[in-house]
């Protein structure tokens, strides 16, 4: 069955008051990080305006983080949205940082979290209803191989959300191809350098002219035993355990990858922009429940209000690390641009290092730049006095800059965000990518091709129409709305 590009809903939405009679109890178990994090809350919470009772689960470590950036009682929910919470074995932390990566993907997923959630499940199913009816589904991040064990365990289906593109899941799946031909772990590091990496993959369905480089980069490794690629490609292997699978996407941005995918997985969802589907609820208890792991600023606003439309430079990136001497030639960039400029600069953006400028860069940036530590990303990118965005190519950053109309400047570190790039540069046509190693005058160069030249222009009318199409898909009878209600009642309320 083809459940994409549905853009008439058959059957009858689902209303709270049907779902009461006989609640439906899902468990979201999101990866650690902040994007995955924030876009599993937001599912979380569509499905519960449709009359889902949640459980939403956060390790230790992230529940302290959101306690500390959002408030005491910011994770409070309600009786049938909570949140709950297992150890992860990560070292705490006062400091608002980001763990090791490693360690979030691999080693905390892999040795620390199968049994705290599996004794929660057991907990959840001895509670009596209708406080904490019993659980039906488990809808965990793809990544989080453990959870389908878990479910294994208690006889409930287990649901694969991917809060990434279609292309880049499609992507991951090629793992098991790669190492079946060869192609990775990578033989030896001159296949960094000798254009091993630019061979074209003209077996990958949907995704025609796209190169090695371009695919997510966990396999770009000389260590065969390197967790991050193996957590990749074990979970690959695993993408069919899914009663369903939802991609944070939507039909007309990657049709062709999704008519791929829509042959190779009975159950898949394209439910994207998350965001603009939850601009449609009413007034609810839980419509302002906020995200961040950082806590935010509020300055940004009055500054913005004060720059002229189409003029600013926005910088930022949740989990990209630079050294200092990268952060020294990014920010003289900016400041040779002659462009005003706003920067989000984390306490941990530097590796190992503080992230200070001399006072020669404060005293020539004064008047039109402005630093802060963290920010409410998606009001910032549809401020009008916001022109460009560069961004580290995360898939939340990517697809909120779309909505936003906002072209990009692509900075790709790891993981998906190599492939959101290539979407954005070279299918998409909204964006250019620069290197983490560029020197000032490059970096200063393409600020305002990003701005204010003729290419420009070309992305800015390029991005506005990939918005109204993002748009059109989270409308009431858009692809998306139609897509998520088609999860609900043919996934999480068919009768077994």
């Amino acid at each position: 069955m083809h459940l994409l590009g549905i853009h008439k809903n058959t059957q009858s939405k689902t209303g709270s008051n049907e779902v009461a009679n006989k609640p439906v109890h899902v468990v979201f178990i999101p990866v650690l990080a902040q994007s995955h994090t924030k876009a599993m809350l937001k599912l979380a919470k569509l499905l519960h305006h449709r009359g889902l009772h949640i459980t939403f689960v956060n390790t230790e470590f992230n529940h302290k983080r959101f306690l500390k950036s959002l408030g005491p009682n910011s994770l409070d929910g309600l009786p049938s949205f909570r949140f709950e919470t297992i150890p992860d074995g990560l070292r705490s932390s006062d400091e608002d940082t980001t763990q090791d990566q490693l360690l979030l993907g691999g080693e905390s997923i892999i040795n620390n979290l199968l049994a705290p959630f599996r004794d929660l499940l057991r907990k959840l199913n001895h509670t009596e209803p209708p406080d904490n009816p019993p659980v039906n589904h488990i809808l965990s991040d793809g990544l989080m191989m453990f959870a389908i064990t878990a479910a294994e365990e208690i006889g409930v289906p287990i649901l694969l959300l991917f809060s990434i593109s279609a292309s880049s899941f499609m992507g991951y799946k090629q793992y098991p191809t790669l190492l079946e031909k060869g192609l990775a772990p990578l033989k030896d590091e001159t296949w960094l350098t000798n254009g091993f990496l630019d061979n074209v993959m003209d077996w990958v369905p949907g995704m025609k002219g796209i190169r090695l480089r371009d695919l997510p980069n966990n396999f770009i490794s000389t260590d065969p035993d390197e967790a991050s690629w193996i957590l990749c490609l074990e979970a690959t292997q695993r993408f069919g355990k899914g009663s369903a699978i939802v991609l944070h996407s939507f039909d007309t941005l990657e049709k062709e990858v999704f008519d791929a995918l829509s042959s190779m997985f009975p159950l898949i969802y394209a439910i994207d922009p998350l965001q603009l589907l939850l601009n449609q609820i009413p007034e609810h208890p839980l419509k302002a429940m906020v995200y961040s792991l950082w806590k935010e600023e509020t300055e940004w606003l009055k500054w913005l209000n004060s720059k002229e439309p189409n003029s600013v430079v926005y910088v930022n990136g949740s989990v990209a690390v630079l050294t200092r001497e990268q952060l020294v030639e990014f920010g003289w960039g900016l400041a040779n641009s002659e462009l005003p400029f706003f920067w989000v600069i984390r306490h941990d953006l530097v590796a190992g290092k503080s992230a200070i400028f001399p006072p020669e860069f404060e005293a020539e940036t004064k008047e039109r730049g402005l630093i802060a530590s963290w920010c409410p990303q998606e009001q910032v990118l549809e401020h009008s006095s916001v022109g460009g965005f560069l961004t580290h190519s995360g898939w939340n950053s990517t697809i909120e800059s779309l909505c936003a109309g906002v072209p990009m400047l692509s900075l790709p570190i790891f993981t998906d965000q190599q492939t959101n790039c290539h979407c954005v540069c070279n299918v998409w046509g909204i964006g250019m990518e620069i290197s983490k190693d560029a020197k000032r005058d490059q970096v200063g160069k393409l600020v305002k091709e990003l701005i204010g030249a003729e290419k420009a222009k070309q992305m800015k009318n390029k991005v506005m129409e990939w918005k109204k199409l993002a748009e059109e898909a989270a409308s009431p009878h858009g692809s998306s709305s139609a897509n998520l209600d088609n999860f609900v009642n043919q996934v999480l309320l068919r009768k077994s």
